[in-house]
This record gives structure tokens, C-alpha cells and sequence, in this order.
């Protein structure tokens, strides 16, 4: 029944489309989609549509990280590309600054909203918002979602099996260097617990690792709970690193890429890094940790495209403007780069 009304939330939001151009200050039915006026500015005073199909805002968690740069890139060519002006908001990890982002699209009659909420348990408030000003909104890698249930169409990464992969190639080097058996290696998951998106990814790198490695001790595999930033993955990291002083051999991977690298940094501060190997996710850091002269205890990263994620959650919006009914979920896969192959493979982003 939830995601029926998920469904239907992603429907009824098809109505901003004629709306999102009206010269009234409030959403208009009736106004049509190739209305060329402009809607009431922002705050700041800058009116923000100079195209033909309006404003579609992009509303990140955490702006200021190279992953939602990137995705916001993507979501602004591709919704240019469509005949509509994009509005990137940094919300700063700040539910104050996101509702504040959420009313600005609202007051200026946004077209429709792709977003990355800093804290899902304000998803109700923000679909319940979105529905009754009738705009139509996304979310991009983590979802609107009550009790575990997708509340608006979501994009984002294939998160346990992205995790599977981290899990495969840690696993893998752990055989290849004969560590599955010696008591001083331990398996550190940097986890985020309290973000959706992220649980499956610690869940996907365990049961991999487990499985490939059945004799490794389990009592050697801890957990780091961090924000999702790198100085509370470093932390978080050096927490676990320094109350284990038993482990020489730390092997790493975990929810994000900024969590990985704070490990990296932990490790390099305690004079463990020789020895590491940590893996992360994302690829957008490791990409410059491959670069580093000597090189760095940050031996690959999975990597999967900002670009797919942003310009898919705008093709998703944009075929609910259009009033057709969008899958709930979309899903992005990756793969595994290292120093050897993470040009090839990342293209531009590798830059």
C-alpha cells in the first residue's frame, strides 16, 4: 500500500508542470508549460528563470563534496539541455538550511526539485510540503522514505551490490597476501548507520568478505560510525585503530569515500599505512590518492558515476513533468578502479 501511494505522490506532483511558469506569485493549473515569464525571486533578489520551461532547483546535503559538485554538474546540463534553468543549493548538512531551500523552490514556483535530504526523517514533512504547493520532487541518492518505504521516486547507487564489490576485491587481496589467517589483521567497515542508502553498502562489503574469506575470525571485524564527512570518518577511524593496538594489518572500506580517506589519514597519523589497504567508495578522492608520489594505503575504490545519478534524477523528474509514471527506484552500478585502470575507466572524472 506505501508504495502505491508513493506511486500516487509521483503522479499527483505532475501538475507544477503547467504551473511552474505562471506570472501569479501562486502556482496557476491552468498556466501553460511554455509560458516564458519569469517567477518571483528569491530572497536574494535575483530572479532565477531565464529559460522556457522554468526552474528546476537541485537541493544537496552537502554541496561543498566533490560527489554532489559533480551529480549538480550533470543535473544542470541535463535539465538545461531540457529547456530549464537549474538552481544548485548546498543545504550545508543543515536541516534549517535545507527547509529554507525547500521554501525558496516553493516561493518561486519551481518546476521541480531533485534532492538529497540531510536528515530522512524529514522526508514526510518535505513530500507532504512539495504535494501541497502541487511540485514535483526527486530524491537523488538518499531517498524519501517512511518506516523503510520509497515515498517519492528515487536515483541513486546499487548499493548492496556496490558494496559486494568492495567486499570481492578486499577479500581478494586479503587471500592474495596470505592475511586471512594471522591474528593481527583486522577488517575495519566505516558505516553510516543512520543513512538508508549507506546501511546496505556496510552490509553487502561483510556478507562478500565472509563469504570469500569463511576462516577469517569475525571478532576482528569492527565497525566506525561517522557523519558521512572525512574529519568524523578520521575520528571515527582512529578511535577504533588506537583501542586495538593488537591489529598491525588494518584492511578498510566502507559507506563513503570521504569515511575511507579520514581512515587513510588515521592510519597514516598511528604509522599503519605500510602495511593498510583500504578500498572506497566513490573513487571521486581515490582518484587523487592514486596520484600521490610513494603512493597511498588507499589501494582502489568503486566507482560509479555522479553524472548517471544526476542526470538520471533529472530524466526521472522531467518524465513526471511530462505526466508519465516513473519508476520508483533507479539504480546505478559500479566498478572497482585502481591505480592501473582508474583512468581509463573514469574518463574526465579521473582528471
Amino acid at each position: 500500500m506505501k508504495k502505491i501511494l508513493a506511486i500516487a505522490l509521483s503522479l499527483t506532483l505532475c501538475l507544477p508542470a503547467f504551473a511552474a511558469c505562471s506570472t501569479d506569485s501562486s502556482p496557476s493549473p491552468a498556466a501553460p508549460a511554455s509560458s516564458t515569464s519569469e517567477p518571483a525571486p528569491e530572497s536574494g533578489g535575483e530572479a532565477q528563470d531565464s529559460k522556457t520551461g522554468g526552474v528546476i532547483y537541485g537541493i544537496y546535503k552537502a554541496g561543498d563534496q566533490t560527489w554532489f559538485i559533480d551529480e549538480g554538474d550533470a543535473a544542470k546540463k541535463a535539465a538545461e539541455d531540457a529547456g530549464y534553468t537549474f538552481t544548485y543549493v548546498d543545504a550545508k548538512m543543515s536541516p534549517e538550511e535545507y527547509l529554507k531551500a525547500i521554501d525558496n523552490a516553493i516561493a518561486n514556483n519551481a518546476a521541480g526539485v531533485v534532492t538529497c535530504i540531510p536528515d530522512q526523517t524529514m522526508s514526510q514533512a518535505v513530500a507532504d510540503k512539495m504535494l501541497e504547493a502541487g511540485i514535483p520532487v526527486v530524491a537523488a541518492d538518499d531517498a524519501l522514505e517512511v518506516n523503510g518505504e520509497k515515498i517519492a521516486p528515487w536515483v541513486g547507487i546499487n548499493a548492496y551490490k556496490i558494496g559486494e564489490a568492495n567486499g570481492e576485491w578486499i577479500a581478494n587481496y586479503a587471500k592474495e597476501n596470505s592475511l586471512v589467517g594471522k591474528e593481527d589483521v583486522g577488517l575495519l567497515l566505516m558505516t553510516m548507520d543512520t543513512v538508508s542508502s549507506c546501511v546496505p553498502r556496510a552490509e553487502g562489503e561483510y556478507d562478500k568478505f565472509t563469504e570469500l574469506c569463511p576462516d577469517f575470525d569475525t571478532s576482528r571485524i569492527f565497525k566506525a560510525d561517522y557523519d558521512g564527512t572525512t574529519d568524523k570518518g578520521n575520528t571515527a577511524a582512529a578511535a577504533v585503530i588506537t583501542a586495538h593496538p593488537e591489529i598491525k594489518t588494518w584492511l578498510v572500506t566502507g559507506a563513503n569515500e570521504e569515511g575511507c580517506v579520514g581512515a587513510v589519514r588515521a592510519l597514516e597519523s598511528a604509522g599503519l599505512d605500510a602495511n593498510a589497504c583500504v578500498v572506497g567508495l566513490g573513487a571521486y578522492m581515490a582518484k587523487d590518492e592514486f596520484k600521490k608520489e610513494g603512493g597511498s594505503c588507499m589501494k582502489a575504490s568503486a566507482y560509479f558515476s555522479a553524472e548517471s545519478v544526476g542526470a538520471g534524477s533529472i530524466q526521472v523528474l522531467l518524465d513526471v513533468i511530462g505526466g508519465k509514471e516513473p519508476a520508483l527506484e533507479t539504480a546505478v552500478d559500479a566498478v572497482v578502479v585502481t591505480p592501473e585502470n582508474y583512468k581509463e575507466v573514469m574518463g574526465k572524472y579521473a582528471e
